[in-house]
Formats: C-alpha cells, structure tokens, sequence
C-alpha cells in the first residue's frame, strides 16, 4: 500500500489521425496511414493548488469542476488533433500542401522528426500542461497514454520535456509549449 494519498482525475478521448514516418526506420508505415487512437490523460493537483490537506472541503469539493477540467483539452483533441494528417516539418508533403492545398494546412500537425506515437505523446502532454498552466494551475498532468491499436499503447509519466526532442528555436516558437490550438509553427 502506498502512502501517497492524491486524487486523479482521469480523461478519455477518442480521434482518427493520418500520418507517415520517413526516417527510414518503418518503412512499412512510410505510405500515409491511419489510426484510431485513444488518448487518456490523468491529472492531478498541480502547482497552484491549495496545499492544505487534501480533505474535500464540504461545499465544492472539486480544485476545478470536470467541464473546466476536461473542456479546453477535449475541444483541442475535437478540433485540431481529429482528422489530422502527422508530418515531420522535413516531410516534403507539407511543401505539396503549401502549393496544391494551402486550404489544407490547418489540419496538418507538424512534428520534430517523424510524427511516432512516442513523439505524440510527449508533445500532446507539453500541450495540455500549457494548457492547465493557463487555467491558473490547479491540476497538472501526471500521464498521458495514446492507444494506437488494440495492441499497441504508448505511457508517457513525468516531464514530457525530458522526452522531447531538442530544436532549434525558442520554446515560446513551438506549438506544443504554447496554450492555444495551433499545430504547427
């Protein structure tokens, strides 16, 4: 039994997604693709949350109602990640798309290298902790899992920036830092 005592607030969300990787290392998955995936993430008190014992407080006894909790991230999931197509920014489909589609390009995310559901995970979790940071943190991720297929699931627990790969440019210059809808810079 463990002595840590918290609660966890724990969010589901289905999308379909597109994507190809190019580095060579799956050439299988470098014709574009599908999935559908289910992203979960657990959350608990973050930072900015009371730190007095975690005694409900008999009136509220939520640090944030779910809709406030879960909105922000699921309207990102619904609107942005849902039907998108993954590219890695050295992709030359995104050039393709620039030309033939510009009309398209709001639905590409463009990655750091290939869009793998490793990488995902980690820049989805970055996302969403942009995300909770602006609503005043009082919760904060504590993982984020993606599904890719029945039997294939990516965990990622801890500092997603542990995990991301490293870039050339700010991190206010990323999309996954920032706590608005865009999926590409």
């Amino acid at each position: 039994m463990s002595d840590i005592t918290r609660t966890e607030l724990i969010f589901t969300r289905r999308f379909c997604m597109g994507h190809r990787l190019i580095s060579g290392c799956s050439e299988r998955c470098a014709i574009p693709h599908g999935h559908n995936e289910y992203v979960t993430v657990t959350l608990v008190p973050g930072p900015n949350a009371p730190q007095q014992n975690q005694r409900l407080d008999g009136h509220s006894n939520m640090l944030l109602p779910f809709a406030e909790a879960k909105g922000r991230w699921h309207r990102f999931i619904d609107e942005r990640m849902d039907h998108s197509f993954q590219l890695s920014e050295s992709d030359p489909l995104l050039n393709w798309f620039a030309e033939h589609e510009p009309q398209r390009l709001d639905r590409l995310v463009v990655t750091p290298g290939d869009p793998t559901t490793e990488l995902l995970a980690a820049l989805l979790m970055s996302k969403l902790q942009a995300f909770l940071t602006a609503q005043g943190g009082l919760l904060a991720p504590a993982s984020l899992e993606i599904k890719e297929t029945p039997t294939n699931t990516v965990r990622l627990h801890g500092d997603p920036a542990l995990y991301l790969p490293l870039v050339d440019r700010p991190e206010d210059q990323c999309w996954w830092h920032r706590a608005d809808d865009t999926t590409r810079d």
